[in-house]
């Protein structure tokens, strides 16, 4: 079953879309990675004159920057073990191919 759909995926490049479009949002989720926490920040020095009474803690740019690497790096496992499943190992033949071996020449 699974050659049968690693044969579509690879022969009908759905597969190399879909490859193309994981490792664009692997880049996505890495410059989110810079923007959440900065973002995070802008968001509360400029809505904190506003809102006086709330008690907001301070901001940890790590812990803001966390959840986006952790997709980043799920992505990227993901691309790269559906790579090397479609097109590092070679594709079966539908029949069984002939003995390469010498015939006896008598």
């Amino acid at each position: 079953m699974f050659d049968r759909l690693k044969r579509v995926l690879v022969e009908s490049f759905v597969g190399a879309i879909a490859l193309g479009y994981l490792l664009a949002q692997a880049v996505l989720s890495f410059v989110n990675v810079f923007v959440a926490p900065l973002s995070v920040w802008s968001f509360r020095r400029e809505y904190a004159g506003m809102l006086p009474t709330l008690k907001t803690p301070p901001v940890s740019l790590l812990r803001e920057a966390l959840t986006p690497a952790a997709d980043c790096a799920a992505i990227l496992l993901l691309w790269y073990l559906l790579v090397v499943w479609l097109y590092f190992k070679p594709l079966q033949a539908d029949r069984p191919e002939e003995s390469t071996k010498p015939q006896d020449a008598r």
